[in-house]
């Protein structure tokens, strides 16, 4: 059953001017240890690839804020909410200590998608409950 819809779409300029303004502290504000270290090596080969990294990230955390019907109020946090890659390149969210244990204990899963253009980031999460009973109904 859906738990919670979110979406969020971001100017890339607008991250560009923050990270202009603020340098790599809004990078560290919003990315985890592994997602800055990500943005740090795509900003070294490629600034604007860095930069579209951070936007299509700060979108995909805003839409699963939303999704989840917390906004930026704890337990979620910019850094413990990561977006990782599966094998196949599809987008994942891996939470970390006090988000992480407010997600397990309503036991809820997420879905996400990301894309990016020139200008803008978009982000699509739904969030559902995750019923053990649900899926073992659907076997006999």
């Amino acid at each position: 059953m859906i738990y919670g819809i979110g979406t969020d779409i971001c100017d890339v300029r607008r991250i560009r001017a923050s990270l202009e303004r603020h340098g790599p502290r809004f990078a560290e504000k919003v990315l985890c240890a592994p997602e800055l270290a990500t943005w740090q090596a795509r900003s070294a080969r490629w600034p604007e690839r860095g930069v579209r990294y951070l936007a299509t990230r700060f979108s995909a955390k805003e839409a699963f804020s939303k999704a989840i019907g917390l906004g930026m109020v704890m337990p979620m946090t910019w850094r413990a909410c990561e977006i990782a890659n599966l094998e196949s390149g599809q987008p994942t969210v891996v939470l970390h200590g006090a988000l992480r244990d407010w997600f397990a204990a309503r036991g809820l899963r997420c879905h996400l998608s990301m894309s990016d253009e020139s200008d803008y980031a978009a982000s699509f999460c739904v969030v559902e409950t995750f019923e053990q009973n649900s899926l073992m109904s659907g076997m006999s």
